[in-house]
């Protein structure tokens, strides 16, 4: 997820302070990704170093506003037309968690991916939950809507891959133990020693 995009994006709408994009950010994702005010900041006066935004000086409370300039324009516009890039996918833990399991002695993984299974299946009703409860801002509603679906899709998809997982290590295990002994029997001269 791109700060900057989103912080960009967001003052499409108009001039804002950094306290109000978070807001707006946060309000329109669920709060999923929450945003802290000084990376907010800080983000900011690079977009601003970059000719993205500009300063238009402080409200009446004091807060520095910003607002759009044209180049900033150009980027929202050709961000939401370019499709996010899958070739550098993202790190993801569990999958890592589950590599390094496999192979690391000792580690129960079946255990690891039955107390994942139980937790995701946990945020999934969550999600589920809450998807129940949407109403109120339409417009809002919809765009934590579509984030809600993501998170739901996508622990849906996990719980699938988990018990794909377990079956392959199931597999694994029959394989093994179907595994000739590999001990051989000693040759004559070996055995006369």
């Amino acid at each position: 997820m791109s700060v900057k995009q989103a912080l960009l994006a967001l003052l499409e709408q108009g001039p804002m302070y950094g306290y109000q994009l978070r807001s707006e950010f946060e309000q329109r994702t669920g709060g999923t990704w929450p945003l802290n005010v000084g990376q907010v900041y800080t983000t900011l006066a690079r977009l601003e170093r970059d000719g993205l935004v500009a300063g238009t000086g402080a409200d009446d409370d004091g807060h520095l506003v910003y607002r759009l300039t044209d180049t900033g324009r150009g980027e929202v516009a050709a961000w939401f037309t370019t499709p996010v890039a899958r070739t550098q996918p993202p790190r993801d833990e569990l999958a890592i968690k589950l590599a390094l399991a496999v192979t690391v002695p000792g580690v129960d993984v079946g255990r690891v991916i039955q107390q994942q299974r139980s937790a995701t299946m946990t945020a999934l009703q969550d999600y589920t939950r809450l998807k129940r409860g949407e109403g109120g801002n339409e417009r809002a509603d919809l765009a934590w809507g579509l984030v809600l679906e993501s998170l739901v899709f996508a622990a849906e998809a996990e719980i699938r891959w988990l018990d794909h997982c377990e079956s392959r290590l199931r597999r694994a295990a029959r394989e093994e133990q179907a595994r000739p002994a590999t001990a051989t029997a000693p040759t004559g001269q070996e055995a006369g020693r």
